[in-house]
Parts: structure tokens; C-alpha cells; sequence
């Protein structure tokens, strides 16, 4: 067994890489607004755990509808920051990667909250991972934290707040804005979990 992460540089994955120690992330930059910082917040996380990185870079941001690509969300959506199709998305370029290294279990850094979208509930994760496993290389699609809660998942990692703090969740900007879901977000587990809201950049 041979596991890779889908390290997305948010505070899910970059906790879940923490708990979980994968043997290989990947990150994709795929025209998202905030691609360089969590490029940069992975990157930070792979170093300390030292492990492979790998960045994958395709522009799909001509496909992308809301906050993380800086327009109007498409009429479907049901929030300001959604992207249609994006996990699948996700998992499919990460997957094309990850086999040629072997891996035979994606991880995904869903929580319980993600179930809000179609695509962060268990039936997405059975499905996408049904499809991967028909394939060659059989691989499985997991999300080991799908029954937690940001904050638990943060407490059960054992993550140090200093790491944690260099988690970008924004989706709105390289830098954050302090005033979208993400950001909103990223203050209320720091909150609840009692680490220090001061970042170390």
C-alpha cells in the first residue's frame, strides 16, 4: 500500500497530512485565484514531514465559476465559491500522476462540513473511488477524515498552531482576504481549537 495526498494547502489537508503521514502529496494549481499560497503553504508542510511534493499545473480557470475564479458563480451554485466539477477534476489530474508513483490509495482532505457540497459527501467519495478502482492500477480514493468536524480533525492530527497557521484557506487571493467562506472559516477552527490566531508570515 502505497499512499498519496491530495494536499490542497487548507487547513483539512494540511491536518489530514499531519495525522495521516502520506507517503507522496500532490498539489494542483489548475487557475484558482489563491494557487500560488497553497502551493507555498504545501510545500511548507511536505518539508517539515519530509516528503515528496509534486505540483501539477493545467489552466482550467476559463472553467471555473465563483470566488476562487474571480467571477459570478454559476446559476447552479450553491455557494459564492463553488467550481463545477472540481473534486472530480481534482481527483482525476492527481490520480494521473500518482499512478506512475505507485500509489494505490488517494486521500482526499474532506471533512463533514464538505458534505454541504455534492461532491464532498460519502456517496461522491464511494463513486469517485468506484471509478478509479475499475482502472488500471485499481487505485482507491479514501477520505479518512469525512466524519470530522475541521476542529476535530485539527485536535485528533496533533498538528502544532504554528503549522496550522500556514494553511491558506482563502479563496479569493494569494493573500488573504479575511472576508470569504474560506477566511471565515480558517478564524473560527483557530478559535475553537485555542491556538493563536497570529501567523508566522
Amino acid at each position: 500500500m502505497k499512499t498519496g495526498l491530495l494536499l490542497s494547502g487548507g487547513m483539512d489537508s494540511v491536518a489530514l497530512a499531519w495525522w495521516k503521514r502520506p507517503d507522496i502529496a500532490f498539489t494542483l494549481d489548475y487557475g484558482q485565484l489563491a494557487a500560488q499560497a497553497e502551493i507555498e503553504a504545501s510545500s511548507t508542510v511536505c518539508q517539515q514531514l519530509e516528503i515528496p511534493h509534486h505540483v501539477i499545473r493545467i489552466d482550467c480557470s476559463s472553467l471555473g465559476s465563483g470566488d476562487m475564479a474571480g467571477n459570478a458563480a454559476d446559476s447552479l451554485a450553491p455557494a459564492s465559491d463553488w467550481w463545477p466539477y472540481r473534486n472530480q477534476l481534482l481527483v482525476t489530474l492527481a490520480a494521473m500522476k500518482a499512478i506512475s508513483h505507485g500509489v494505490t490509495h488517494l486521500w482526499l482532505g474532506t471533512v463533514k462540513s464538505d458534505g454541504f457540497h455534492r461532491d464532498g459527501s460519502p456517496e461522491f467519495m464511494s463513486a469517485i473511488s468506484k471509478l478509479l478502482s475499475l482502472q488500471e492500477g485499481c487505485m482507491e480514493a479514501q477520505a479518512p477524515a469525512i466524519d470530522l468536524t475541521t476542529a476535530e480533525l485539527v485536535r485528533k492530527s496533533g498538528i502544532p498552531g504554528s503549522l496550522l497557521a500556514w494553511a491558506h484557506s482563502c479563496h479569493k487571493s494569494h493573500v488573504a482576504c479575511g472576508d470569504c467562506r474560506g477566511c471565515n472559516k480558517y478564524m473560527e477552527v483557530f478559535r475553537e481549537v485555542g491556538y493563536d490566531l497570529d501567523r508566522p508570515r
